[in-house]
Protein backbone atom coordinates (compact mmCIF):
# COMPACT_ATOMS: atom_id res chain seq x y z
CA UNK A 1 0.00 0.00 0.00
CA UNK A 2 1.24 3.63 -1.12
CA UNK A 3 1.94 6.08 2.03
CA UNK A 4 2.65 9.58 1.33
CA UNK A 5 4.95 11.60 3.59
CA UNK A 6 4.47 15.19 3.17
CA UNK A 7 7.43 17.75 4.14
CA UNK A 8 7.73 21.25 4.01
CA UNK A 9 9.96 23.38 5.26
CA UNK A 10 9.10 26.90 6.32
CA UNK A 11 10.77 29.87 6.96
CA UNK A 12 8.94 32.94 9.35
CA UNK A 13 5.71 32.09 6.74
CA UNK A 14 3.37 31.04 9.90
CA UNK A 15 0.38 32.56 7.91
CA UNK A 16 1.24 30.88 4.44
CA UNK A 17 1.90 27.62 6.27
CA UNK A 18 -1.50 28.09 7.75
CA UNK A 19 -3.03 28.24 4.85
CA UNK A 20 -1.22 25.23 3.20
CA UNK A 21 -2.22 23.59 6.13
CA UNK A 22 -5.58 23.56 5.91
CA UNK A 23 -5.88 22.74 1.96
CA UNK A 24 -4.43 19.52 3.19
CA UNK A 25 -6.85 18.66 5.99
CA UNK A 26 -9.28 19.25 3.75
CA UNK A 27 -8.17 16.61 0.78
CA UNK A 28 -10.51 13.97 -0.06
CA UNK A 29 -7.74 11.33 0.82
CA UNK A 30 -5.38 12.31 3.60
CA UNK A 31 -1.65 11.83 3.45
CA UNK A 32 -0.04 9.47 6.26
CA UNK A 33 1.10 12.20 7.86
CA UNK A 34 2.92 15.79 7.17
CA UNK A 35 6.43 16.75 8.87
CA UNK A 36 6.92 20.97 9.25
CA UNK A 37 10.67 21.44 9.40
CA UNK A 38 11.08 24.55 11.27
CA UNK A 39 14.27 26.24 9.42
CA UNK A 40 15.35 28.58 12.15
CA UNK A 41 12.41 31.19 11.96
CA UNK A 42 12.18 33.65 14.39
CA UNK A 43 8.38 34.31 13.51
CA UNK A 44 7.47 30.20 14.41
CA UNK A 45 4.77 28.28 13.46
CA UNK A 46 4.73 26.22 16.00
CA UNK A 47 0.73 27.37 17.35
CA UNK A 48 -0.43 27.03 13.58
CA UNK A 49 1.00 23.39 13.57
CA UNK A 50 -0.93 22.67 17.00
CA UNK A 51 -4.49 23.81 15.60
CA UNK A 52 -4.33 20.92 13.49
CA UNK A 53 -2.86 18.22 15.58
CA UNK A 54 -6.27 17.09 15.47
CA UNK A 55 -7.16 16.59 11.96
CA UNK A 56 -3.51 15.38 10.68
CA UNK A 57 -0.97 13.25 11.56
CA UNK A 58 1.56 16.20 12.59
CA UNK A 59 5.49 15.84 13.17
CA UNK A 60 7.50 19.12 13.99
CA UNK A 61 11.00 19.94 13.68
CA UNK A 62 12.88 23.03 14.84
CA UNK A 63 16.58 23.49 13.48
CA UNK A 64 18.80 26.15 12.93
CA UNK A 65 18.75 27.85 9.97
CA UNK A 66 20.07 25.96 6.80
CA UNK A 67 18.42 26.75 3.97
CA UNK A 68 15.31 24.53 2.16
CA UNK A 69 17.49 21.42 0.95
CA UNK A 70 19.08 20.62 4.34
CA UNK A 71 15.93 21.16 5.86
CA UNK A 72 13.93 18.85 3.71
CA UNK A 73 16.58 16.33 4.37
CA UNK A 74 16.14 16.49 8.27
CA UNK A 75 12.42 15.92 7.36
CA UNK A 76 13.23 13.18 5.61
CA UNK A 77 15.20 11.24 8.50
CA UNK A 78 11.67 11.17 10.52
CA UNK A 79 9.28 10.11 7.76
CA UNK A 80 7.49 6.87 7.34
CA UNK A 81 6.05 6.84 3.64
CA UNK A 82 7.23 4.78 1.19
CA UNK A 83 6.98 8.33 -0.74
CA UNK A 84 7.75 11.46 0.19
CA UNK A 85 6.43 14.87 -1.15
CA UNK A 86 8.22 17.98 -0.81
CA UNK A 87 6.11 21.07 -1.02
CA UNK A 88 7.14 24.70 -0.51
CA UNK A 89 5.01 26.52 2.50
CA UNK A 90 3.86 28.99 0.25
CA UNK A 91 1.54 26.74 -1.69
CA UNK A 92 -1.88 25.48 -1.69
CA UNK A 93 -3.11 21.90 -2.64
CA UNK A 94 -6.73 21.47 -4.41
CA UNK A 95 -8.87 19.06 -2.53
CA UNK A 96 -7.99 16.16 -4.83
CA UNK A 97 -3.73 16.79 -4.86
CA UNK A 98 -3.30 13.50 -2.56
CA UNK A 99 -6.07 11.36 -4.48
CA UNK A 100 -4.58 12.68 -7.80
CA UNK A 101 -1.13 11.39 -6.39
CA UNK A 102 -2.10 8.00 -5.13
CA UNK A 103 -4.26 7.48 -8.79
CA UNK A 104 -1.30 8.71 -10.56
CA UNK A 105 1.20 6.22 -8.94
CA UNK A 106 -1.14 3.89 -9.57
CA UNK A 107 -1.71 4.32 -13.22
CA UNK A 108 1.95 5.48 -13.97
CA UNK A 109 4.80 3.70 -11.08
CA UNK A 110 7.61 5.82 -10.61
CA UNK A 111 10.27 6.40 -9.06
CA UNK A 112 10.37 10.61 -8.88
CA UNK A 113 7.30 12.53 -10.24
CA UNK A 114 6.21 16.32 -10.31
CA UNK A 115 3.22 18.50 -11.25
CA UNK A 116 2.71 21.77 -12.50
CA UNK A 117 1.86 24.57 -10.45
CA UNK A 118 -0.65 27.78 -11.20
CA UNK A 119 -2.17 31.03 -9.59
CA UNK A 120 -5.05 30.59 -7.79
CA UNK A 121 -8.32 33.20 -8.15
CA UNK A 122 -7.52 34.97 -4.23
CA UNK A 123 -3.98 35.37 -5.68
CA UNK A 124 -3.28 39.27 -5.57
CA UNK A 125 -2.46 40.57 -9.14
CA UNK A 126 1.26 40.62 -8.81
CA UNK A 127 1.27 36.76 -7.73
CA UNK A 128 -1.10 35.99 -10.52
CA UNK A 129 1.56 37.83 -12.65
CA UNK A 130 4.67 36.63 -11.57
CA UNK A 131 2.92 33.05 -12.13
CA UNK A 132 2.62 33.37 -15.79
CA UNK A 133 6.12 34.64 -15.90
CA UNK A 134 6.90 31.32 -14.74
CA UNK A 135 5.14 29.05 -16.67
CA UNK A 136 4.48 31.02 -19.79
CA UNK A 137 5.94 29.40 -23.19
CA UNK A 138 7.17 32.72 -24.36
CA UNK A 139 9.38 32.82 -20.97
CA UNK A 140 10.45 29.40 -19.87
CA UNK A 141 9.20 27.84 -22.55
CA UNK A 142 6.77 26.02 -20.70
CA UNK A 143 8.22 23.79 -18.97
CA UNK A 144 6.90 24.59 -15.34
CA UNK A 145 3.37 25.09 -16.61
CA UNK A 146 1.74 21.45 -17.28
CA UNK A 147 3.62 20.00 -20.58
CA UNK A 148 7.38 18.25 -20.85
CA UNK A 149 9.44 20.49 -23.54
CA UNK A 150 12.53 19.04 -23.13
CA UNK A 151 13.97 15.59 -23.44
CA UNK A 152 13.48 14.82 -19.86
CA UNK A 153 11.45 15.82 -16.86
CA UNK A 154 13.02 17.50 -13.92
CA UNK A 155 10.61 17.96 -10.93
CA UNK A 156 11.26 20.78 -8.64
CA UNK A 157 10.65 20.68 -5.19
CA UNK A 158 7.62 23.40 -4.80
CA UNK A 159 5.74 20.07 -5.79
CA UNK A 160 7.91 17.10 -5.72
CA UNK A 161 7.41 13.16 -4.98
CA UNK A 162 10.34 10.68 -4.40
CA UNK A 163 10.10 7.39 -3.53
CA UNK A 164 12.09 7.07 -0.35
CA UNK A 165 14.25 4.63 -1.14
CA UNK A 166 15.49 6.71 -4.39
CA UNK A 167 15.69 9.40 -1.88
CA UNK A 168 18.02 7.51 1.01
CA UNK A 169 20.41 5.65 -1.90
CA UNK A 170 21.04 9.71 -3.20
CA UNK A 171 21.67 11.18 -0.10
CA UNK A 172 18.91 13.41 -0.60
CA UNK A 173 19.31 17.04 -1.38
CA UNK A 174 22.59 18.39 -1.60
CA UNK A 175 23.71 21.56 0.78
CA UNK A 176 23.17 23.60 -3.02
CA UNK A 177 21.87 26.70 -1.72
CA UNK A 178 19.87 27.30 -5.21
CA UNK A 179 19.21 24.55 -7.61
CA UNK A 180 19.42 22.26 -5.23
CA UNK A 181 16.03 20.30 -6.25
CA UNK A 182 17.57 20.42 -10.14
CA UNK A 183 20.22 18.96 -8.81
CA UNK A 184 18.64 15.90 -7.06
CA UNK A 185 16.56 15.26 -9.92
CA UNK A 186 19.55 15.64 -12.60
CA UNK A 187 21.05 12.31 -9.86
CA UNK A 188 18.00 10.87 -9.95
CA UNK A 189 18.08 10.74 -13.77
CA UNK A 190 21.63 10.09 -14.34
CA UNK A 191 21.38 6.62 -11.75
CA UNK A 192 18.49 5.63 -14.47
CA UNK A 193 15.68 6.21 -12.20
CA UNK A 194 12.66 7.14 -13.64
CA UNK A 195 10.54 10.40 -13.22
CA UNK A 196 7.26 11.35 -14.53
CA UNK A 197 5.11 14.60 -14.63
CA UNK A 198 1.52 14.08 -12.91
CA UNK A 199 -0.38 16.79 -14.99
CA UNK A 200 -3.42 16.04 -12.73
CA UNK A 201 -1.38 16.74 -9.48
CA UNK A 202 -1.41 20.77 -10.20
CA UNK A 203 -0.75 23.08 -6.94
CA UNK A 204 -1.71 26.27 -6.13
CA UNK A 205 1.64 28.57 -6.15
CA UNK A 206 1.76 32.60 -4.34
CA UNK A 207 5.90 32.61 -4.74
CA UNK A 208 6.85 36.07 -4.61
CA UNK A 209 5.03 39.24 -3.52
CA UNK A 210 7.20 41.77 -4.84
CA UNK A 211 9.28 42.48 -8.08
CA UNK A 212 12.06 43.19 -5.87
CA UNK A 213 12.24 39.95 -4.16
CA UNK A 214 11.03 38.06 -7.74
CA UNK A 215 14.06 39.79 -9.37
CA UNK A 216 16.34 37.89 -6.03
CA UNK A 217 14.70 34.40 -7.05
CA UNK A 218 15.07 34.22 -10.49
CA UNK A 219 18.67 36.02 -10.49
CA UNK A 220 19.78 33.05 -8.66
CA UNK A 221 18.26 30.62 -10.43
CA UNK A 222 20.30 31.88 -13.47
CA UNK A 223 23.43 31.50 -11.04
CA UNK A 224 22.31 28.16 -9.95
CA UNK A 225 21.90 26.63 -13.65
CA UNK A 226 25.50 27.09 -14.38
CA UNK A 227 26.49 26.05 -10.93
CA UNK A 228 24.39 22.84 -12.21
CA UNK A 229 26.07 23.18 -15.04
CA UNK A 230 29.62 22.54 -13.35
CA UNK A 231 28.18 19.38 -11.39
CA UNK A 232 25.78 18.12 -14.31
CA UNK A 233 27.92 19.31 -17.99
CA UNK A 234 25.32 17.42 -20.44
CA UNK A 235 22.87 19.69 -18.39
CA UNK A 236 23.05 22.98 -19.58
CA UNK A 237 21.24 22.99 -23.28
CA UNK A 238 20.99 26.61 -25.45
CA UNK A 239 16.86 27.18 -23.93
CA UNK A 240 19.12 27.80 -20.70
CA UNK A 241 20.92 30.95 -22.61
CA UNK A 242 18.01 32.07 -24.33
CA UNK A 243 17.21 34.93 -21.59
CA UNK A 244 20.77 35.84 -21.30
CA UNK A 245 20.30 36.83 -25.24
CA UNK A 246 17.53 38.63 -24.25
CA UNK A 247 19.05 40.60 -21.15
CA UNK A 248 21.85 41.43 -24.03
CA UNK A 249 19.68 42.19 -26.66
CA UNK A 250 17.45 44.97 -24.91
CA UNK A 251 20.47 46.42 -23.55
CA UNK A 252 22.26 46.86 -27.25
CA UNK A 253 18.81 47.95 -28.18
CA UNK A 254 18.41 50.64 -25.36
CA UNK A 255 21.66 51.78 -25.81
CA UNK A 256 21.58 52.08 -29.65
CA UNK A 257 18.13 53.89 -29.60
CA UNK A 258 19.84 57.14 -29.79
CA UNK A 259 21.05 56.55 -32.98
CA UNK A 260 18.78 54.17 -34.08
CA UNK A 261 15.01 55.26 -33.70
CA UNK A 262 14.12 51.87 -34.96
CA UNK A 263 15.22 50.25 -32.05
CA UNK A 264 13.02 51.18 -29.60
CA UNK A 265 10.17 49.88 -31.24
CA UNK A 266 12.07 46.13 -31.96
CA UNK A 267 12.49 46.38 -28.02
CA UNK A 268 9.04 46.48 -27.42
CA UNK A 269 7.64 43.93 -29.82
CA UNK A 270 8.00 41.17 -27.20
CA UNK A 271 6.59 42.91 -24.41
CA UNK A 272 3.93 43.44 -26.71
CA UNK A 273 3.67 39.97 -27.89
CA UNK A 274 3.59 38.89 -23.84
CA UNK A 275 0.86 41.29 -23.30
CA UNK A 276 -0.93 40.17 -26.24
CA UNK A 277 -0.89 36.49 -24.44
CA UNK A 278 -1.20 36.81 -20.90
CA UNK A 279 -4.75 39.27 -21.63
CA UNK A 280 -5.75 36.02 -24.08
CA UNK A 281 -5.39 33.76 -20.93
CA UNK A 282 -6.73 36.09 -18.36
CA UNK A 283 -8.89 38.94 -19.75
CA UNK A 284 -7.36 41.03 -17.41
CA UNK A 285 -5.51 44.77 -18.64
CA UNK A 286 -4.18 45.05 -15.46
CA UNK A 287 -3.17 41.12 -14.92
CA UNK A 288 -1.53 41.54 -18.05
CA UNK A 289 0.31 44.78 -18.18
CA UNK A 290 1.53 43.09 -14.56
CA UNK A 291 2.53 39.85 -16.00
CA UNK A 292 4.50 41.69 -18.89
CA UNK A 293 6.74 43.77 -15.93
CA UNK A 294 6.69 40.56 -14.21
CA UNK A 295 7.94 38.59 -17.55
CA UNK A 296 11.26 40.96 -18.21
CA UNK A 297 11.65 41.12 -14.84
CA UNK A 298 12.13 37.05 -15.32
CA UNK A 299 13.98 37.11 -18.50
CA UNK A 300 16.17 39.94 -17.39
CA UNK A 301 17.25 38.87 -13.93
CA UNK A 302 17.88 35.06 -14.68
CA UNK A 303 19.86 36.10 -18.00
CA UNK A 304 21.96 38.84 -15.58
CA UNK A 305 22.53 35.80 -13.22
CA UNK A 306 23.62 33.23 -16.04
CA UNK A 307 25.69 35.71 -17.23
CA UNK A 308 27.44 37.04 -14.16
CA UNK A 309 27.77 33.09 -13.48
CA UNK A 310 29.27 32.68 -17.03
CA UNK A 311 31.71 34.79 -16.26
CA UNK A 312 33.06 34.24 -13.34
CA UNK A 313 32.89 30.37 -13.45
CA UNK A 314 33.54 29.36 -16.93
CA UNK A 315 35.81 31.78 -18.08
CA UNK A 316 37.70 32.85 -14.85
CA UNK A 317 37.15 29.45 -13.18
CA UNK A 318 35.94 30.62 -9.96
CA UNK A 319 34.61 28.67 -7.37
CA UNK A 320 30.40 27.93 -6.89
CA UNK A 321 28.59 31.08 -5.39
CA UNK A 322 24.89 32.76 -5.11
CA UNK A 323 24.03 35.87 -4.31
CA UNK A 324 21.46 37.30 -1.70
CA UNK A 325 22.50 34.28 0.83
CA UNK A 326 19.62 34.81 3.35
CA UNK A 327 16.80 34.68 0.87
CA UNK A 328 16.15 31.32 0.87
CA UNK A 329 12.24 31.81 1.32
CA UNK A 330 11.77 35.46 0.30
Amino acid sequence: MTSLSLIIPVFNRPQELSELLESIAKQTILPSEVIIVEDGSTDKSDQIVHQYQSSLTLHYLYQSNTGPGPARNNGATVATGNYLIFLDSDVILPSNYIESVLLSLSNNPTDCFGGPDMAHPSFSPIQKAISYAMTSPLTTGGIRGGKIKMDKFYPRSFNMGVKQSVFKELNGFSPMRFGEDLDLSMRIIEKEFKTSLYPLTEVFHKRRNTFKSFFKQVYNSGIARINLYKKHPRSLKMVHALPSLYTIGMLTLIIAAPLIPQAIIIAIIPSVLIFSHALLQSGNVITSLLATLASNVQLIGYGSGFIKAFILRIILKRDEFHEFKTTFYK
